[in-house]
């Protein structure tokens, strides 16, 4: 498996949990400390701690300690890798829909004739 691979793996299933996703959405507003993050959510702050490191592992947000402090941020370049596959996705998608259109539509005109 490649790195790149490796690093989409690490990537969708860290967007594949909900509480992730949510404290992605909260970090759209600006940094936030782990404490102040966890408030929003109900559940033991080791088990919180380990969903900001699968985020941090994914490459999605960055955290910066400053005495006892921790501070997470979004980290947008993250998301970039997941966009381009997705798009390239995409294009495969509209690539394959447009050959079947065109061969329903030869079809349709053969049984026309």
């Amino acid at each position: 498996m490649s790195n790149q691979q490796n690093q989409l793996d690490h990537l969708f299933s860290a967007l594949g949990d909900t509480t992730r996703r949510a404290v992605l959405a909260r970090l759209c507003q600006g940094p936030a400390a782990v404490s102040e993050l966890a408030l929003e959510f109900d559940m033991a702050l080791p088990s919180f701690t380990q969903h900001l490191r699968v985020l941090e592992h994914s490459g999605l947000v960055v955290s910066e300690k400053n005495g006892r402090v921790r501070t997470y941020q979004l980290a947008p370049a993250g998301l970039k890798e997941a966009e381009q596959w997705l798009a390239a996705q995409r294009s495969d998608w509209e690539k394959r829909f447009n050959q079947l259109d065109a061969y329903l539509n030869k079809i349709k005109e053969n049984h026309n004739v």
